[in-house]
């Protein structure tokens, strides 16, 4: 499940009139970079979650298969938050654990060993693998804490959550449907009961959430695809 129902309020006005997920770096929609990565790694059914500006993302996308894949959409009538779209979207995701990608982050996460992770991930056992990042300069307090492949909410150092695990949709179940929840809370409760697990991501993780990060990944991309060309 790729998440793109975010207004985007950091990004404004480049996001009045563009869902945040459309926007360029690169040469290419934000989204894309994902699903193409998804793609390469075998992965081709999608759900994608929608509420601002919902429209242009379906039209720019439509049933994913000019990219390869298969895209289910999940229209919300307002944005239910992180759980609470994915809640909505259980039906859709079915009963087996799976992906979940912020639609606002870049990263060569290997997608591979993350759904070979998501596929040890049981009811009775570990809930949710998170992947979990360096802390960037505009979030150097952190989040969570990794202790072997254990996440904890307690203790030193702290990690940033990159907005990329796999979950099992037992996490989800007992929310109401269609109301907003956020992640972190029920992830936190998870991690009281020793069921969340994790590892250190060391690659490339970059949070787009303003125009300035947005550009400074652009310049990022387009260099690199210039030294491939020479």
């Amino acid at each position: 499940m790729i998440l793109a129902a975010g207004r985007g309020e950091r990004m404004r006005p480049l996001t009045d009139h563009c869902p945040k997920p459309l926007l360029e770096v690169g040469g290419k929609p934000l989204i894309v970079w994902h699903i193409e990565h998804l793609r390469h790694a075998g992965i081709t059914q999608l759900v994608i979650n929608h509420a601002h500006l919902g429209h242009c993302l379906e039209a720019a996308l439509g049933d994913g298969s000019a990219l390869g894949v298969q895209i289910t959409w999940s229209p919300e009538t307002e944005a239910l938050e992180t759980a609470g779209g994915i809640r909505k979207a259980l039906p859709l995701l079915g009963e087996a654990p799976f992906l979940v990608i912020n639609g606002d982050v870049f990263c060569d996460v290997d997608f591979v060993q993350l759904a070979s992770r998501a596929a040890t991930l049981r009811a009775s056992g570990s809930l949710a693998h998170l992947l979990l990042v360096d802390n960037p300069e505009h979030h150097l307090a952190g989040d969570f804490v990794l202790d072997g492949d254990r996440i904890t909410t307690d203790g030193a150092p702290r990690l940033t959550f990159s907005g990329i695990g796999a979950y099992h949709p037992a996490l989800f179940s007992a929310l109401a449907d269609n109301t907003p929840h956020k992640l972190a809370p029920l992830l936190r409760e998870a991690m009281q009961a020793g069921k969340v697990e994790g590892v250190r991501h060391a690659g490339i993780w970059i949070d787009v959430g303003t125009p300035e990060r947005l550009a400074a990944l652009d310049t990022r991309l387009r260099t690199l695809e210039d030294r491939r060309s020479d």
